[in-house]
Parts: C-alpha cells; structure tokens; sequence
C-alpha cells in the first residue's frame, strides 16, 4: 500500500494518491491532472477511482479531466447530483483497490453529501481515513456555507453533531486522519498547522470531538464564523455542473500582451492584478492594479476580493505569470485576457508611466505614531486585532475594505498594517486605485510593531 499527499499551499489543500498491486484512486484533485498522471505513470498504476468527498467550495476539483483522461470512475457520497455522469457511494459500500480496499462511510454536516473514505488494508483492518471538509486538525468543516441556499446552518450543525459523535469518534484511534485542507483554508475557523493527525489525537484536542451536549455543540460550531468568500458558491456550482478543459483554459488565457494590447484590455474594463512581491510591487507598478502576490494565498485572495467573472490582466516576473493564471483557473477565475509580456520593465520601456506607494519600517512607523501623525488602519481579521492592537487603530479586515472605504477620509494619511505586510500592500492597491493618495504601508505589519516596544490593547470581551 502507498499513499502520498499532494499539498497545495496556495489553495491549502490536500489531495491524496492511494496506490495498492498497479491500481491507484485519487482523492479530491485539485483542477490540473498532470501531478496524479505522472505519479500513476511513475509508478506502473492505472488510476482506477476518483473519491470526491464533496462538491467543493474552495476550488474547481480535476474530477472530470482526470476521469476523461484516465478512464477512472468518480464517486461521490449518498445524494449527490452532477451534471456528469457519477457514482453514488453507498454508506458502508466497499470498493476494492489492489490488495487493499477503501469504504464510503457517509459523513454529513459540512455539506449534505459529504463521504469520507475509510483505507482498509491487506487484512482488513482500519488503516486510514480521508475525511475531506468533515474532520481536520483540531477543528471540522463549518456548517454555514449552504445557509440560505440549500439547508439551514442549523440543520448541518446538527447533523454534524451525530457524524462525529456517531461515525467518527467510534473509529479505533490509531487510524491516521487525512484531511481536505490545513491552515488557512476558509473551510474552517481554527484548523491546525499540522496536515495529518490519528482519531486518538484528534478525540484528544480537537475542541469540536469533545463530550458536549447537541446545544453546546451547535452553539460552539456556529460561533465566529467570518462570512464565506463570495466565489464560494460559484465554485460549488461549477464542481457540481462542469466546465472547460484546463488545458483549453490555459491555451486560451495565457496569451503574452504588449503594453499597447493591455492598455486596450484596461480601456475596455479589464483589471490589473500584480502578482509580485510587495516589495517589488511598491517600486513601480500599473496604475489602478491591485497587487496579491503569488507567495502567499493568491487564489484565494483573488477569489474573496474580485468577481469571478472580472475581466484580467496579469502582471508577473516573466516565469511565474502562466502559474498565475493557473491559480486563478483553481478557483474558476478564468475570464483571463492574458500577461503583460517582459513585466513591468516593459511598461517602462514602452514610456507608459508608473505609480508607487510609500512603504516605511516599523520603528519608522513608530515614530510617526508616536508624533500622532496619520490615521492606523489594521486591515487584520477582527480576531487578530481582538488579540492585541494599538490604541485608537481602526480595523477593517481586508475583505471588507473596498466597501467600506466611504468610511474613510480620502485627504487623510493612513498608515497601513496587517500581521506581516501581505495583506496590507493588498489593501494600499486597492485604496490608491480609489483616489487614496496619502498611504503609507508598514513593512513587516504588526509582528514588527511589536518588536518596538509601543503598547500594545487587548479588546476587552463582556463578561457572561
């Protein structure tokens, strides 16, 4: 028996390759094939199954490549409906894989047709189980995110509630737990940073396997939950009714532009996203772009903060702009007019003009701050900034600035942070392209702030 996980940082998402006597199964691909083929071909496997633990929110899955590709059967959990053809697990079903086999256990609550896959081995023992969105490190999957649209977040928290009281919990703890995401995903609220666990460990720390009552349960489940990014349903939509070949989307949007074609992309609507490091990006860049870099949670980021259907350019280091727009297609952004070809270093040569904005080290900030001059703007999750901030700071999470931005004076100066300086030069694009013109970005955010020694509050939380 083989298994390997195959982790995408960007997405933090796990797909997983299960290989057992030349017959091999996938577990929820992310949307380009060629990781998984090549592994099989490597290996002397055949790809035999497809096991999609849900119609996923987070990213367009590679279940309908892969299985044009290889011939593999996609399987899903009780009640699932595509627009392709599928194959419903029965909970309890079996399949066999090589030598060993993998058991469809139905484990509702995340989504409605959430299916974990239980690896029996050679003996028929229980070895591992891939619990996709419905189990992770230390926290489970949310409830919420069909609230409104197909059932209640009442109504999942509760089935959840008897999933893992009733399908999980009675696993033997030495079954290793492979989940569908790690830290960073939005599929949960505090998942842990490690990427695999054991049901022993799990029934240990995880604050959601602890006994409690159904109403302590569904109380503690549903509290702080952020909104879900916009994309999220699209994505589920798109996981459930089908799109276009990644390699047509790939031929079709990765076209190199000259600066004379994006400047007519632009006038006809189209948006620049930059995808280079903010300290690259501070220097010099289009007007009116917003800079996600691609070091950090780019899809995810361009998901949450840009209509799926937005017409867009990229901006990137010559190598890395077709990574980028394969990232975009992940999250089914694929409306794509192409690349700036030769970066930013041909918009210059070509005497098109650029813009920049001011970036300052936190002790330069320190200073400013303690001469009261400008307004702080902690663009964090209020959580974060729950957790320690500076006095008189105004937060706006990220995802919320663009509207929210009426509420800010546009003649002030802000001096912007977050945690590391990421997401802050994410939030000084945005408002320079809103007629922002006196930001200041603080290099290194608040984990460098606090290094220099200015006070630091805490929010003061009512007493129950």
């Amino acid at each position: 028996m083989f298994i390997k996980q195959l982790y995408t940082n960007c997405l933090a998402e796990a797909a997983y390759y299960i290989e057992s006597n030349g017959e091999a199964a996938v577990v929820d691909p992310i949307r380009e094939t060629e990781p998984y083929i090549q592994l099989a071909e490597e290996r002397g496997a055949k790809i035999k199954y497809i096991f999609e633990t849900h119609f996923h929110a987070d990213f367009v899955s590679g279940h309908i490549d892969l299985a044009k590709k290889t011939g593999a059967k996609i399987i899903f959990g009780p009640g699932a409906q595509a627009k392709f053809e599928i194959y419903n697990a029965a909970d309890g079903e079996v399949f066999p894989l090589g030598k060993i086999s993998i058991q469809a256990i139905h484990t509702p609550g995340h989504t409605p047709e959430s299916t974990s896959y239980l690896v029996l081995d050679v003996n028929g023992n229980e070895n591992s189980i891939f619990t996709g969105d419905a189990l992770f490190v230390g926290d489970v999957g949310r409830p919420d995110l069909l609230d409104g649209v197909i059932i209640s977040k009442e109504e999942q928290s509760n089935t959840l509630y008897d999933t893992l009281n009733n399908k999980i919990k009675t696993l033997p703890d030495h079954v290793i737990v492979y989940p569908g995401h790690g830290p960073g995903s939005m599929c949960g609220k505090s998942i842990g940073k490690e990427t695999e666990s054991t049901i022993g460990k799990e029934k240990l720390t995880n604050y959601a396997l602890q006994p409690m009552s159904r109403e302590e349960f569904m109380k503690v489940i549903l509290a702080d939950q952020i909104p879900a990014p916009k994309y999220f349903v699209k994505n589920a939509i798109i996981n459930r009714s089908g799109y276009e070949n990644i390699d047509a989307v790939m031929k079709r949007n990765g076209r190199a532009l000259n600066a004379d074609e994006v400047k007519k992309e632009m006038a006809n609507g189209a948006l620049i996203i930059d995808a280079r490091k903010a300290d690259d990006f501070e220097k010099g860049f289009i007007k009116n772009s917003i800079n996600i870099g691609m070091d950090d949670s780019f899809a995810v980021w361009a998901g949450t903060l840009i209509d799926i259907n937005q017409r867009i350019v990229i901006v990137a280091d010559e190598d890395r702009a077709k990574e980028a727009i394969l990232r975009l297609a992940r999250v089914g952004m694929e409306n794509v007019a192409g690349f700036l070809s030769g970066g930013i270093k041909s918009w210059e040569y070509a005497g098109e003009p650029i813009e920049k904005i001011e970036t300052i080290s936190a002790e330069e900030f320190a200073h400013q701050y303690k001469e009261g001059r400008g307004v702080v703007l902690d663009v964090r999750r209020v959580a974060e900034f729950n957790s320690g901030h500076l006095h008189e700071a105004n937060n706006i999470p990220l995802r919320d600035l663009e509207n929210r931005l009426s509420e800010l004076n546009d003649e002030a100066e802000f001096l912007i942070h977050c945690a590391g300086g990421y997401r802050s030069m994410i939030a000084a694009s945005i408002m320079k392209k809103h007629g922002f013109n006196r930001i200041i970005n603080v290099r290194g955010g608040f984990n460098k702030i606090k290094e220099t020694g200015l006070a630091i509050e805490k929010a003061v939380m009512p007493v129950a």
